[in-house]
């Protein structure tokens, strides 16, 4: 009996414990985002859209607009974002137990899953709690500072990587991209149905691969169609944030590890990409959610 009651006080000891550090925890994690004025949610309901991309451009985008940025990628089983912007290497910890950001340039810096691992190429073989562990920390224990955006790139579906976002930032923006196929159609709708059920915040519908530009003549081709993202967004009454078309030069720049928004050469990718930069930033800052949660 004296046993039964040993464990049960020690397992109650435990359990404060865990309700002490979760809660000091949710604290670092809310003055971590008072630091923030708008954190941007990028989403899809299907892989194979080029997220990732309209991602990493947004906040190229908005880091050469002049606007302070952070990106954070959550997919853990498959990050891309260090890839796309040419970032090697692990992160480091200052200051204790705080991780410092990978910087890109002065007005962006990054973390990745990919940067915490010692050889990239490598599996990881995590389930729902571990994953919702570490995208709590890359809230709660990363140097952020004071930015204007953070923009998160999480992994397609509806899975635990976006549940975990929208619990930790619920006053995220999404910004949710397709292409315009039936075929990405249908999975973004159940995207924005999920939006919805978690009483999240939508800015708005990117269609990315929207036709493709000849490089020779500079022709429309309408490869994948167009239009579909328009006139999803405009059935859930939605802002549309922009088409951005198919360019060779996105996959010359990708392998590069440069934003196609930061390409020397003007093509019709970079253009649509900095017009989707400049919408995301003005419905960011015309959001009646946003301007409720920026802490002054």
């Amino acid at each position: 009996m004296s046993q039964s009651c040993g464990s049960c006080s020690g397992s109650k000891d435990g359990g404060q414990k865990t309700d002490t550090k979760l809660a000091l925890q949710n604290e670092l994690i809310s003055s971590t985002l008072a630091r923030i004025k708008y954190k941007l949610f990028v989403m899809s309901g299907k892989g194979g859209v080029g997220k990732s991309s309209v991602a990493v451009n947004i906040a190229a985008a908005l880091s050469v607009s002049g606007y302070k940025v952070g990106l954070m990628d959550v997919d853990i089983h498959g990050p891309s974002v260090p890839r796309l912007l040419g970032l090697r290497g692990q992160l480091e910890v200052d200051r204790g137990s705080l991780i410092m950001p990978k910087r890109f340039s002065d007005t962006l810096h990054v973390v990745s899953m990919e940067s915490l691992l010692l050889d990239p190429d490598q599996a990881v073989l995590w389930r729902g709690p571990m994953k919702t562990s570490a995208i709590r920390q890359f809230v709660s224990d990363v140097q952020w500072g004071d930015l204007d955006f953070l923009v998160v790139d999480s992994p397609p579906g509806t899975g635990d990587e976006p549940m975990t976002v929208l619990r930790t930032i619920p006053e995220a923006l999404c910004v949710v991209v397709t292409t315009p196929q039936e075929v990405s159609l249908a999975d973004v709708r159940k995207a924005i149905n999920f939006l919805q059920y978690a009483q999240a915040n939508i800015l708005g519908v990117v269609e990315n691969m929207s036709g493709l530009v000849c490089p020779h003549c500079g022709g429309d081709i309408d490869l994948f169609k167009k239009g579909g993202g328009r006139e999803l967004a405009e059935q859930f009454g939605l802002e549309f944030l922009g088409a951005v078309p198919l360019d060779p030069a996105t996959v010359v720049a990708g392998d590069r590890g440069v934003p196609v928004v930061l390409l020397t050469e003007d093509t019709p990718a970079k253009r649509a990409l900095l017009e989707v930069g400049r919408r995301v930033a003005a419905a960011a800052q015309n959001s009646l959610e946003a301007a409720s949660t920026i802490h002054k």
